[in-house]
């Protein structure tokens, strides 16, 4: 798969470097850098200029490693891309990581710092101490390796095939079969899939394993006590704490997982069982047939587009940017890796959308989600400074799921009259159910970092514990061994530690901006597309607050929003 080559001439010319310059090799690289630490920033015209110059470095440096990123993950079977991907993770990226740092601190003692304007540079300033102050020039080394087992991971779960139904089929194909009405066939499907990532469990707890050892010498390297509170300060989490992680945690187990239980106990009535088995999850109750909205990706593609247009016209002429440029890869096939992203190419300052679509309802939700975060990359491209490009995660993440919430009263486009009932129904629901999930895996990760020298045996039973917390009371006895360890499966353990929570936190902003949209949609729009188009320019609050709603996760505010989603599904 090859994504669009930058436009000739550039949408955006460089000012800085060359435009014929080629960033694929730290040879090439190094010089430009070498001259912005050079360069004499004393006024506050040069260190303008100065911070210009350096964005565009930046912005060419990440379009050329996420394109390399893309074409990886796009088709982990092929060594060369492998290769590609690899090579400029740890023979690149690093040595812009040691360069960042004499960069920033240059940027904070130049005598025109304290002359820039607080209302437009707090937010860079801010985050440029804050990485100075955690940099250790030992870590560069450790996160690469980090970074290493990630794609490994990766890699491992891109190559799970599963040979079932007379063929052979990924693991996004295998989940097609919890929608059918055969409890039998579900049965197994599941059983099938599931012992297939068994099979690897040895590699998996390996991999997580080094990555602990690791990250645990990362903090430590930084002078933190533990992993938790160094990546708090990586990530730039200044407005939320772990203590406030944990009483999250404690909101939705008192708040959200008795309203999950009523729904999976209505749908173990429905379905006429005595108990739910974790093939059950995502049959129809009713016994109606799976939603099947499209058969093949050009499919989705202009339906989800239809439905984009109905919540508002511009959203549908934002999305055709990436349909008419191929900024879109949307099948599930051997050899591509799992799950779904959008990524910025930060030079053409373009979006590009990856997903494993199977013909399911649930990847209509999925490219609704990474649309919201295409239409945040646009609506700040003109930014100028690429760090302002992209906002906080927990932000980013009210984008994309606030889209799903607003489109979720759009599915006519999509969908009949009463399959697009259906199919807000069933998104609502996994609202529900997306909460505790969330809280049982941020409070595993955790657990995971506050007792580094835990056993595997330690580690499996604190999941079922957390399972007994947010989990869903379910009949294991088929496959006892994935209840302890169905972790596994989630990405993110691996690839971004402790990086989860965001999805709740947003999850909360999203119901808000719901709530807003049903009572007012011209003004939930607009207040969206008002604060997508401020980038990362602001700080967290001010952020949620341009879109009309507030940055908090607390019992007062999430409940009357539980309560209406309550109320759409009938369990008032």
């Amino acid at each position: 798969m090859t994504i669009v080559a930058a436009a000739t001439p550039r949408e955006f010319p460089r000012q800085f470097l060359p435009e014929t310059a080629n960033l694929t090799a730290w040879e090439a690289i190094q010089p430009h850098y070498e001259e912005l630490r050079g360069r004499s920033i004393d006024t506050r015209a040069d260190l303008e200029k100065w911070l210009l110059d350096l964005s565009e470095l930046q912005a060419a440096i990440s379009e050329e490693y996420t394109r390399r990123y893309i074409a990886m993950t796009c088709h982990t079977d092929d060594p060369a891309l492998e290769k590609a991907y690899l090579d400029y993770l740890e023979n690149v990226l690093p040595k812009t990581q040691v360069e960042m740092f004499e960069i920033n601190r240059k940027f904070l003692s130049s005598p025109a710092c304290a002359e820039l304007p607080q209302d437009r540079y707090h937010v860079y300033e801010r985050a440029c101490r804050n990485e100075v102050d955690i940099f250790r020039e030992e870590n560069v080394a450790l996160k690469t390796e980090d970074d290493i087992l990630a794609q490994s991971y990766q890699k491992i779960y891109g190559e799970m095939m599963v040979e079932f139904d007379g063929r052979e089929q990924t693991m996004p194909q295998m989940a097609r079969y919890q929608e059918e009405t055969d409890r039998g066939l579900r049965e197994r499907a599941w059983l099938a899939a599931t012992r297939r990532q068994l099979a690897d469990r040895g590699r998996i707890e390996e991999i997580l394993d080094k990555m602990l050892v690791l990250r645990h010498r990362i903090a430590g390297n930084a002078g933190f006590g533990n992993f938790v509170d160094y990546q708090f300060r990586s990530y730039n989490r200044f407005d939320y704490t772990p203590a406030d992680c944990h009483e999250f945690h404690r909101t939705v187990e008192k708040i959200v997982v008795p309203l999950r239980l009523k729904l999976l106990e209505r749908r173990r009535r429905q379905l006429g069982i005595e108990t739910l088995a974790p093939w059950d999850l995502a049959v129809d109750p009713q016994g109606r047939p799976p939603l099947r909205p499209f058969e093949t990706p050009e499919q989705l593609s202009e339906g989800t587009a239809k439905i984009f247009d109905a919540v508002d016209p511009r959203l549908c002429a934002d999305f055709e940017i990436l349909r008419s440029r191929n900024l879109l890869d949307l099948d599930s096939r051997k050899g591509k890796a799992p799950g779904g992203y959008q990524s910025s190419l930060e030079e053409a300052r373009l979006p590009f959308i990856f997903m494993n679509a199977t013909g399911r309802n649930n990847d209509v939700f999925t490219l609704l989600h990474e649309g919201g975060h295409a239409f945040h990359a646009l609506a700040a491209r003109t930014e100028p400074l690429v760090s302002y490009r992209s906002a906080p995660i927990e932000f980013c993440e009210v984008a994309s799921m606030g889209m799903e919430m607003m489109a979720c009263e759009k599915l006519d486009s999509m969908y009949d009259a009463p399959s697009a009932q259906r199919a807000r129904e069933m998104h609502i629901e996994s609202v529900v159910t997306l909460l505790p999930w969330v809280m049982r895996i941020d409070a595993f990760q955790h657990w995971l970092y506050a007792n580094p020298d835990h056993s595997r045996l330690d580690r499996e039973q604190q999941w079922l514990d957390l399972d007994a917390r947010f989990g869903d009371a379910l009949d294991w006895s088929a496959l006892p061994e994935w209840q302890r360890c169905s972790w596994y499966s989630k990405l993110h353990i691996f690839c971004c530690p402790l990086y989860y929570i965001e999805y709740a936190i947003a999850q909360v902003g999203a119901l808000q901006l719901w709530c807003r949209y049903l009572d007012d949609p011209k003004a939930a729009v607009e207040g969206y597309r008002a604060a997508l188009a401020l980038g990362g320019s602001r700080p967290l609050p001010e952020l949620f607050a341009a879109a009309g709603i507030r940055f908090a996760f607390d019992e007062a505010t999430v409940t009357p929003l539980v309560a209406r989603a309550a109320s759409a599904l009938g369990l008032e």
